[in-house]
């Protein structure tokens, strides 16, 4: 949000942005951040020797249910726990 309020070439209106927040981001925020979420990337990053954003995002995904992450940084097919990666470009 701060990039479309002050960097982008055609700025966006603060009402403009809550618009893109409520439709474009609000659904995204299903998994909120906690120490359990924390410790779970801690593990996976332990674990599976992931960079620690890459094992925030597998925790995350993990917590919110998900079976498959599309994912190019992960390898393609590992499967972690009940979630598969996929590479959405190989």
């Amino acid at each position: 949000l701060n990039t479309a309020l002050r960097k982008a070439e055609i700025p966006l209106s603060v009402s403009a942005l809550r618009d893109y927040l409520d439709a474009a981001l609000a659904p995204l925020f299903q998994v909120p951040a906690s120490l359990a979420l924390y410790h779970r990337a801690l593990d996976v990053q332990a674990r599976y020797r992931f960079a620690f954003y890459d094992a925030l995002i597998v925790a995350a995904a993990l917590e919110s249910g998900c079976t498959r992450l599309y994912r190019e940084d992960v390898q393609h097919g590992q499967t972690i726990e009940r979630l598969t990666v996929q590479n959405p470009f190989g």
